[in-house]
């Protein structure tokens, strides 16, 4: 009994900390490059979460609070709103972690979003509909009728955040297992 009311305090914890969590951005989006502060570089400071802005279709590195680095990103098909169920084509918005990662042999290189959580799966409970899963971020298909420019201004996912392989490539080697990802509207 006592460890059931230990997790159930530690699950309250964890998840009220996450629904407060706020960042602040202290810098216009358009004026953030490599460095954002003096003292912070790209690759030597570790990246302590992953933030996805929808509707400017943007991906920032973020280390101590402060934005390192920008991407051009695409979403669902359906960009607005939250993922509500699979199949809806939508990128979820909420807290999440990347949880892990593979080599893809459609999208090059992906890491998971541990899509969904606690609170996206009682909403699907309750709803009587599946949540969905295997959310990513991605790279483009390599097709020889299709090239990676053709992509980059689409929004052309099932769900997922996808951004072009020399992107994918320096996220991949600058984010760790674990990360927290913010996926805002």
């Amino acid at each position: 009994m006592r460890c059931l009311i230990a997790l159930f305090c530690l699950c309250l914890t964890v998840s009220a900390q996450a629904a407060f969590t706020v960042t602040v951005e202290r810098k216009p989006v358009d004026q953030i490059g490599v460095a954002a502060k003096p003292g912070k570089r790209l690759g030597v400071d570790p990246i302590d979460k992953v933030l996805v802005l929808k509707t400017q279709r943007q991906l920032q590195l973020i280390s101590g609070g402060e934005p390192l680095k920008s991407y051009r990103i695409s979403l669902g098909k359906q960009p607005n709103g939250a993922k509500e169920r699979e199949g809806d084509k939508r990128t979820p918005e909420g807290f999440y972690w990347l949880d892990w990662r593979k080599v893809s042999d459609r999208f090059n290189l992906a890491m998971h979003v541990s899509y969904p959580n606690i609170s996206d799966a009682a909403r699907a409970r309750r709803e009587g509909v599946a949540p969905g899963s295997m959310i990513m971020i991605h790279g483009t298909p390599i097709d020889a009728e299709y090239p990676e420019w053709y992509f980059a201004t689409l929004d052309w996912t099932d769900g997922c955040i996808a951004m072009k392989n020399d992107d994918m490539r320096e996220v991949w080697s600058l984010v760790k297992d674990g990360t927290m990802i913010e996926i805002r509207p």
